[in-house]
């Protein structure tokens, strides 16, 4: 592809991803009530609709370092294959999590169809399928989208792919998005209002980004030009 063809290959996927993102936090909003042993098996459908938008967007996500590969790697090698390696390892969380919803959908299940509900474990099974998607999602997921937004922005500030005040605003953006994920470490809750205060800027500059790759694309001259010198063969005399 050219250069302008993966931009804007870029741009659609990351606004694919976002759009899949978000809609699928809706669908699952079932596993996320507080009586989610009730509510995951009555909203079943909805469920396993959010579980296959967030398989799209792992696959969307892990789609865009690929593409975008031959790009950085005019940057950095081993920043190209950083980045690929940290946005796989987010598609990983991705799939985690969905494990976890869809163990809660049968979980509800099976607490909706037992004679004695209450005298089951089905509490303590549940609450702690949530805290390992909420660790998964919050910490996990976080430092690799985190660390592979910071990989992107870098390269795009070094090479000046973008504009340099849009890359910036991402560099910025994913270490806010970083320290939000720690925070959650250290006992801040997830997703609560600080988190989503944190992760806001990066969340912008992504659509902002998506859409200046669909309309200017990558700046053409530095997109072009190697930034790391070839090493010339040293003449060994006899």
């Amino acid at each position: 592809m050219t250069d302008r063809t993966t931009a804007r290959v870029v741009g659609a996927l990351f606004i694919i991803a976002t759009v899949a993102g978000v809609f699928s936090l809706a669908f699952q909003e079932p596993t996320a009530a507080d009586d989610y042993l009730t509510q995951a098996s009555a909203g079943a459908d909805r469920v396993a609709a959010g579980a296959v938008l967030v398989l799209i967007m792992t696959v969307v996500v892990v789609a865009i370092a690929i593409v975008i590969h031959p790009v950085l790697r005019r940057v950095s090698e081993r920043l190209a294959l950083g980045y690929v390696v940290a946005r796989t390892i987010e598609g990983m969380t991705f799939v985690i999590s969905t494990i976890g919803a869809l163990t809660l959908l049968a979980l509800s299940r099976a607490f909706n169809a037992a004679d004695d509900p209450a005298a089951a474990p089905y509490q303590t099974l549940g609450e702690a399928v949530q805290a390992g998607r909420d660790w998964t999602d919050a910490v996990l997921g976080v430092t690799a989208f985190a660390v592979g937004a910071l990989i992107l922005n870098y390269s795009l500030y070094r090479a000046r792919l973008v504009p340099r005040w849009l890359s910036t605003w991402g560099l910025i953006g994913a270490g806010l998005f970083l320290a939000a994920g720690m925070l959650v470490l250290f006992g801040l809750e997830p997703f609560s209002a600080i988190q989503n205060t944190l992760d806001a800027p990066l969340a912008i500059q992504e659509m902002v980004f998506a859409v200046w790759l669909l309309v200017k694309g990558f700046d053409a001259p530095a997109a072009s030009a190697p930034s790391e010198p070839k090493r010339e063969p040293v003449a060994v005399g006899r």
